[in-house]
């Protein structure tokens, strides 16, 4: 009880879910363009089991965050997988465009949405941890919070998407940036970075711009193919 009259607590709590809605944000436009492609009702399934699973490997990745982070290349391999995950998601979908309605893999979106999310909640378990102040029933409440707003937030994104494909393209890129931010925060360039402050932003921007390139040059050959069958 006097725990949930701490003025620290409570202060931490409103923290916690401040970070928790900027940094769902990436995970919820991932979850919705690995989704989308899915039939209706599976939809569902994707949103429901992605979440679920990726809230579990935060819980996880709670324990061993603050280690894993000071690993050398960890965040290089993280970022590359997340560039290339937002090139195959952007060449599904021109694929789509251009084939008609096709439906993608249950256990294949679900895959996509799990790596895509280890590899983005690093920064996002570090912060609710900070934010927790080693506070167990903080963090525990700040996991579970990012429940419903990835879900709220996928559903959403797939709406949107439907309504509007050019945010397809745009929720791609903003992996692409993610995966260069990723790569820019490793280790082994963290000096560098702090002595240029170009490099960040660069790595950033230019995350985005192979993402886009990639993913358009892939559907370019897919559809060369097609037309040569």
């Amino acid at each position: 009880m006097e725990l949930l009259q701490s003025t620290d607590f409570w202060l931490g709590l409103l923290l916690i879910i401040w970070i928790n809605i900027i940094l769902s944000g990436d995970n919820a436009v991932v979850i919705a363009l690995a989704a989308r492609s899915l039939p209706p009702e599976q939809q569902k399934k994707a949103i429901m089991f992605g979440s679920g699973a990726a809230v579990v490997l935060r819980i996880g990745l709670t324990v061993v965050a603050a280690k894993l982070m000071t690993l050398e290349y960890l965040q290089i391999v993280g970022g590359l997988l997340l560039l290339w995950i937002g090139a195959q998601l952007l060449e599904s979908e021109e694929e789509d465009e251009e084939g008609g309605e096709q439906h993608g893999n249950l256990f294949s979106a679900i895959r996509t949405i799990l790596i895509a999310d280890l590899v983005m909640s690093l920064d996002n378990v570090i912060a609710v941890a900070a934010a927790a102040k080693g506070d167990e029933v903080l963090l525990i409440i700040g996991l579970a919070i990012s429940i419903p707003l990835v879900i709220f937030g996928s559903t959403l994104m797939i709406k949107l998407m439907d309504r509007f494909p050019i945010i397809i393209t745009l929720g791609a890129c903003l992996i692409g940036w993610v995966g260069g931010e990723t790569v820019a925060n490793d280790v082994v360039l963290k000096e560098f970075g702090q002595a240029n402050a170009w490099f960040h932003i660069s790595c950033a921007a230019a995350g985005a711009v192979i993402v886009l390139g990639w993913g358009k040059w892939k559907s370019a050959q897919h559809h060369k193919v097609t037309q040569a069958d």
